[in-house]
Formats: C-alpha cells, structure tokens, sequence
C-alpha cells in the first residue's frame, strides 16, 4: 500500500470533508472532533456520492417520547436514500450485518518528517524487443 499527502490540515475545516482523487478513486477525507477519516465516495446501496451527503448526529432513543443526539458529526447521511454510515468505521445503520463503505487509514505527519523522506522514484521496466521500445506499467 502507498501513502499518499492529500492535504495540509487547515484545507479540511473543522465537521467538512474534502474530497480527493488518489488512483482514479474519489475518497471523502473528513475533519471531525479534531481527528481524520476516510471514506470511498460511493454509497455501496446504490453507487450515490456518498461523501457529498450532510455529517449528522447519531440518535439514540432508549424508549417513546425520550431521544438524544450523540455522537455529533459523525454520522454521513447517502444524498440519494438517507442510508447513514459511520464515518469511522463505514458501517451502515440501515443494514449493518452487511453494508459497509470502504474506509481508509488516515495520518497526520508533520511536514518536517513528510520533507526529510526517503524518497523513492517510481521505476518502470524498458526492454527492447526488435526495433520497439516497450515500457511495462
């Protein structure tokens, strides 16, 4: 698995998310309660854009007529059925035995660390087979 640097940590304000493109995916990366997560954006109900959707609070209710949000901000409503997921673990309320949404880890490093590396350049495999030069990706 390689790392990737998507963003500094003042580009992805408190209770937002940022989406990014890392290896032709889109990957919603959330700021809430001063800790990063990651989500797949696609909504694995039905492929919606899932990180577009609104960051709610959780609500717990122990009988009728008594509630409390909890949780605040943690919770991604689907933008097309109002399915929710858990921002940090990608479980689903709805049909949380089996519908999860990918997460990915998520680090803050210090810059100073990201600049001293080791930095690696990507290599690519050339051979010359006839009169073509042939490069394996």
């Amino acid at each position: 698995m390689t790392r990737h640097i998507v963003a500094t940590v003042d580009e992805i304000a408190p209770g937002t998310c940022k989406i990014v493109t890392v290896k032709g995916r889109e990957i919603g990366v959330f700021h809430i309660n001063n800790e990063f997560f990651a989500l797949i954006n696609r909504c694995p109900h039905q492929g919606a854009q899932l990180c577009r959707g609104a960051l709610l609070s959780r609500l717990e209710s122990p009988g009728p007529g008594e509630y409390s949000l909890t949780r605040q901000g943690e919770m991604l409503r689907c933008p097309w059925h109002c399915w929710e997921f858990d921002v940090r673990t990608g479980q689903s309320w709805c049909d949380p035995d089996s519908v999860h949404a990918r997460t990915f880890a998520v680090e803050v490093e210090p810059g100073e660390k990201l600049a001293k590396g080791p930095f690696e350049a990507e290599t690519v495999p050339v051979s010359v087979e006839q009169n073509y030069v042939v490069i394996t990706v």
